[in-house]
């Protein structure tokens, strides 16, 4: 089923492009909206593999919003979503993005 999930700390291409890559072997091919607040992502996935998805996310540093967390762990996402941020950009680099 096709869904759309709102997502924090996307700032850019960056991290639009290590959302896709990363998660594209066990979700497939996902769209990152950037136009948007907060950001979305939209991909076509079962119902049982939902839980999974909102943990790759969280693990990437791009948690699913709404999703309440204390001060330590979302000071935690925000520092890896950074590096996922990064992360991205240097492989569009690599690949003349």
């Amino acid at each position: 089923m096709k869904r759309t999930i709102q997502v924090e700390n996307v700032k850019c291409g960056g991290c639009a492009s290590t959302l896709t890559s990363k998660l594209k072997d066990e979700f497939g091919e996902i769209e990152v909206n950037l136009e948007v607040m907060p950001r979305e992502i939209t991909l076509d996935i079962a119902d049982e593999k939902i839980d999974a998805l909102h943990d790759a996310l969280k693990g990437l540093g791009y948690p699913v919003s709404g999703e309440d967390f204390g001060f330590i762990e979302d000071t935690s996402m925000k520092a890896k979503s950074f590096v996922s941020c990064a992360i991205g950009k240097l492989d569009n680099f690599k690949e003349g993005k």
